[in-house]
């Protein structure tokens, strides 16, 4: 298996992509990173709209050949799911050979197109969470599910 973030903007310098690289680093499976930026003044609706292309466009190029992606939003309106439960999905994906691919939109969240393409909509909780804290948060879990897998003591309930 295979995993894939695509996500708007661009790590800045400072501690996030340091903590980011210090639990991508750890997984077993491979990660691939695509960001995506649109930098023209836009007003929020239409850059939603712009950025979500970008993000549809980055899915077609980078991962639809060579993969079986799940893509799978983060959106503060999707499934809470616990690490546990987290854990379970990617195993169900690695059985059936998918390739699950996230994607974190940016300040004014997903497009209805991206949302409309996700396999599974997923939430990391009902708080609202600056895009870049969540790549390190989603990294962190996704090396977490990989511990719970692997019967790794990370992870105590």
């Amino acid at each position: 298996m295979k995993l894939g973030l695509v996500a708007v903007g661009r790590l800045k310098a400072g501690p996030l992509p340091t903590l980011f690289q210090d639990y991508a680093r750890r997984l077993a499976w491979p990660l691939t990173v695509v960001e995506v930026d649109e930098r023209r003044p836009l007003p929020a609706a239409e850059l939603k709209e712009r950025e979500g292309a970008l993000i549809l466009q980055a899915l077609e190029k980078d991962f639809r050949k060579t993969w079986s992606p799940a893509v799978v939003a983060l959106d503060e309106r999707g499934a809470a799911l616990d690490s546990m439960g987290l854990a379970q999905r990617l195993a169900r994906w690695r059985d059936a050979g998918a390739d699950p691919v996230f994607v974190i939109g940016g300040a004014d969240g997903l497009s209805s197109a991206v949302l409309e393409r996700a396999d599974l909509r997923l939430s990391l909780g009902p708080m609202t969470w600056p895009h870049q804290l969540v790549r390190v948060m989603l990294a962190e879990q996704l090396f977490r599910a990989q511990s719970i897998l692997a019967g790794h003591p990370y992870h105590r309930e």
